[in-house]
């Protein structure tokens, strides 16, 4: 599994749609194949991003993060 950290952006994990997975102990069912998480802390729909660290000024590294099975 490969973790991308945009830079001045999410989090996006590359996962199938209809992964199941829990996350701050609730269960979700993904709809598409990427995943986005909030780092900017601004989303009002936490922890999936939203897009609010475009308006909000935030900065940070782009990166990867590659996990193995």
């Amino acid at each position: 599994m490969k973790i991308r950290f945009r830079e001045d952006g999410p989090l996006v994990i590359d996962l199938p749609a209809g992964s199941r997975f829990v996350l701050d102990g609730r269960e979700y069912v993904l709809d598409r194949p990427k995943l986005a998480l909030c780092r900017c802390g601004r989303s009002q729909n936490k922890p999936f991003c939203d897009g609010s660290h475009k308006n909000c000024g935030f900065k940070a590294p782009a990166g990867v993060l590659e996990l193995e099975d």
